[in-house]
């Protein structure tokens, strides 16, 4: 989207709170912007919520999928080209 970002997450090897994560990633998002004179302005919070289950997590896949077509930008999710997984996220739950 282009004025908010989603990611899912898990816990890896080296635990830290999301808050330090996010200021991590922006930092270093802001550092390699391709356009020095217009560097992305972050809000200070985020929202984030955690996975109960396989239904939870895949229902929230599908809402961050839709995002863009919801808002007008393509006619089908698979047209949006900022979208795929770094690391695919196993779940491993009830």
């Amino acid at each position: 989207m282009p004025d908010h970002v989603h990611f899912f997450c898990a816990p890896g090897a080296v635990e830290r709170e999301i808050k330090g994560w996010m200021s991590y990633w922006r930092n270093q998002v802001t550092r390699e912007w391709p356009e020095p004179t217009q560097k992305p302005i972050w809000q200070s919070d985020f929202w984030d919520t955690q996975m109960r289950n396989l239904e939870h997590y895949a229902a929230k896949w599908e809402y961050v999928r839709q995002n863009p077509v919801r808002a007008g930008l393509v006619a089908e999710t698979d047209d949006w080209s900022y979208q795929g997984e770094l690391n695919l996220l196993q779940w491993i739950g009830p």
